[in-house]
């Protein structure tokens, strides 16, 4: 299984009143991990909108585990949990430095035409996209 990672320095402006990081930034992580993922296997997501796709997020969950604070560094790691005709479904851990888990999470993404926003299959866009992504989603359909 092919893992990204991706480290992430926590930011003052990251946490809430109580020091904490704001639940919220989480999700950025998981977008910030899901871009790194897509640019370590050579693939460019910005090219894929010039083209007119947009990959729109339809459901996601995260699982807090053990709050992180500012100062610390949180490391996203991103994977392709499962992968199909329309979907998506990306794997997350955020881990703290010594490596225990803060988060988990999923995201499922498709793939749709900005002009119309249906559905689109990847493998229609970029088949070499769509067969990396069947190569390496852990779980295969």
């Amino acid at each position: 299984m092919f893992v990204s990672e991706k480290q992430i320095e926590i930011r003052y402006a990251e946490t809430d009143q109580m020091g904490v990081v704001y639940h919220a930034n989480y999700l950025i992580w998981m977008e910030i991990g899901r871009t790194q993922l897509i640019h370590d296997l050579g693939f460019d997501y910005a090219k894929l909108e010039e083209q007119g796709y947009i990959s729109p997020v339809l459901d996601l969950t995260v699982q807090y585990k053990k709050a992180m604070r500012y100062g610390q560094v949180a490391t996203v790691r991103t994977w392709v949990e499962s992968h199909d005709k329309l979907r998506t479904t990306y794997g997350y851990e955020i881990l703290h430095e010594d490596g225990s888990i803060a988060a988990t999470g999923t995201t499922l993404n498709t793939l749709v035409k900005r002009e119309n926003l249906r559905p689109f299959p990847l493998v229609k866009a970029d088949p070499a996209w769509d067969a990396k992504y069947k190569e390496i989603a852990r779980s295969q359909q």
